[in-house]
């Protein structure tokens, strides 16, 4: 065991613990309301959302997994960047007119703006369950950052007492999100967020210095690494599906229960706004983060046998702690360290939070007990994210690593099939529910199909057009599908003369996004 290591990583590990329970206290209201617990009362502004949503889109899994990714499979790896480009320009346009709708009509989840907006309360359970079940692997694969970094801190990773750190962390996760809702991991994200630009600016600096510096960084790395493959006669190879993941990725992100329920937590439209200006600091950081990846393959890492043990448990995602192990000191190997798995606790935080919040009011309010009170009403939320934790927890530790990672690729293409609904339904009414349905359906079919079909093994389905073959991310095909089918459904219900449900929004909702 790295005793220095582990001492540091434990302090900073008990300092954001005591953080998570004084939260409680921090920017006081009623938490016996769902919309403070949840919600953190809709008053976090421009430096607090910003942290937020920083913690809950750059998740422990993304600053292990995108160097992981870089590391064994080269330039694909970087479609991370432009997809964070991408998405704010998209975020700025649609979620602040979002967030004010959702604000008059106290909405506190996208599934109860989309039950009003198109008249169909099985629109909204589709939306809700489909963040559910999109959410699930995803709050598991936290714990694989928390899971590498107590491996390589020295600790035993199987069997009970190898997985008792992992238990012990989420009962404490459990416990403090249980008392102070979103307001915990909204203060643990500064300190998140501050870990991991510290990292990073070090690592900038002191691991080029010692591999030659950059221009040996990359001289080091094989050429097919460096490129993607470029398109030929016959197909457009790595390039179509390196648009489509970052295209797809962009249009999904900000449809998570996670991330929706951060952005409904700002003061004000102008918050989200600003903080969609903002936030692409963050894709500097990725990309610096993702550079890691092509310094552990110059460096070695994988050869040296000290780590050959951890590379067979954890894969490339061993990557980017045998980097820190082995040019830093111990001390600041539990810096490091802690920023990964306080970046886990973070997300997972709100993930949990998002799921109780989408169970409580469009399933269990809308289908079991319609008559539920406020305070009831937020009871249902607390016990209902200690049960998704607790789900969380069994699936990492009952299933292997692989089926996790497999499974959170279905995430994406099921997140996006809420789009339709969502973001076109703050436009348009001209998509009927019916139509939004089937589409919903024929788009988490095909989706669903298309990565079965590639054996859950990654999401690029490669499809067959006047005889070249387009790699693509599944999402993305499965999009265009659920979209047509859409468009075709609710013109077969117009012609029809089938009466049309009752929109519960007002057209005045959606003239001024700038409130506040």
């Amino acid at each position: 065991m790295n005793a220095t290591a582990t001492t540091v990583f434990v302090l900073l590990f008990v300092f954001v613990t005591v953080l998570g329970f004084f939260a409680a206290r921090w920017r006081q209201g009623d938490l016996a309301h769902l919309h403070e617990w949840g919600l953190g009362g809709r008053r976090f502004g421009t430096l607090v959302t910003w942290f937020l949503l920083g913690g809950d889109l750059y998740t422990a899994y993304t600053f292990v997994a995108v160097p992981a990714l870089v590391f064994g499979a080269g330039a694909t790896g970087f479609f991370a960047l432009p997809y964070t480009v991408l998405i704010y320009p998209f975020a700025f346009m649609v979620f602040p007119k979002l967030w004010t709708v959702a604000k008059r009509h106290g909405y506190v989840t996208a599934a109860d703006f989309v039950t009003a907006r198109h008249g169909s309360r099985m629109l909204g359970l589709a939306v809700a369950v489909t963040g559910i079940v999109a959410t699930m692997p995803y709050i598991a694969l936290q714990l694989v950052g928390i899971e590498v970094v107590i491996g390589a801190l020295g600790f035993k990773t199987g069997g009970f007492v190898g997985d008792l750190p992992l238990i012990i962390a989420f009962v404490i996760l459990a416990a403090y999100t249980y008392t102070s809702g979103l307001r915990a991991p909204a203060m643990i994200a500064i300190v998140k967020d501050l870990l991991i630009y510290l990292t990073i600016i070090v690592a900038m600096f002191v691991i080029p210095g010692q591999l030659g510096g950059f221009g040996h960084i990359f001289a080091a790395v094989p050429a097919k690494n460096l490129l993607l493959k470029p398109p030929d006669a016959e197909s457009l190879n790595g390039y179509s599906a390196y648009a489509t993941l970052a295209v797809g990725s962009a249009l999904a992100l900000f449809l998570y229960p996670h991330s929706i329920t951060a952005l409904f937590a700002s003061s004000s439209g102008n918050t989200i706004r600003r903080n969609t200006a903002l936030l692409p600091a963050y894709s500097l950081l990725l990309g610096l983060l993702a550079l890691l990846g092509y310094m552990a393959l110059a460096a070695g890492v994988k050869d040296m046998p000290e780590f050959a043990p951890y590379f067979k448990a954890f894969g490339p995602n061993f990557a980017v702690p045998a980097l820190f192990l082995h040019f830093f000191p111990p001390w600041f190997v539990g810096v490091a360290f802690a920023a990964i798995g306080i970046g886990a606790l973070v997300p997972a935080a709100i993930m949990s939070i998002a799921a109780a919040n989408l169970y409580t009011r469009n399933i269990h309010k809308e289908f079991v007990n319609r008559k539920l009170q406020p305070s009831e009403e937020t009871k249902v939320a607390k016990l209902v994210s200690l049960v998704v934790k607790f789900g969380a927890l069994v699936f990492i530790l009952g299933l292997p690593l692989t089926y996790a990672i497999q499974l959170q690729l279905l995430g994406g293409i099921w997140i996006i099939q809420t789009l339709p609904a969502i973001v076109l339904g703050l436009y348009t009414r001209v998509l009927e529910y019916r139509g939004l349905l089937v589409g919903w359906a024929a788009g988490i079919v095909l989706g669903t199909w298309m990565a079965v079909s590639l054996k859950l093994a990654g999401s690029t389905y490669t499809i067959h057009l006047l005889g070249m073959a387009i790699p693509g991310y599944a999402a993305v095909w499965s999009l265009v599908v659920n979209l047509v089918v859409a468009i075709l459904v609710s013109l077969a219900v117009r012609l029809a003369g089938l009466a049309h449900a009752e929109d519960r929004t007002r057209p005045e909702d959606y003239l001024d996004a700038v409130e506040g």
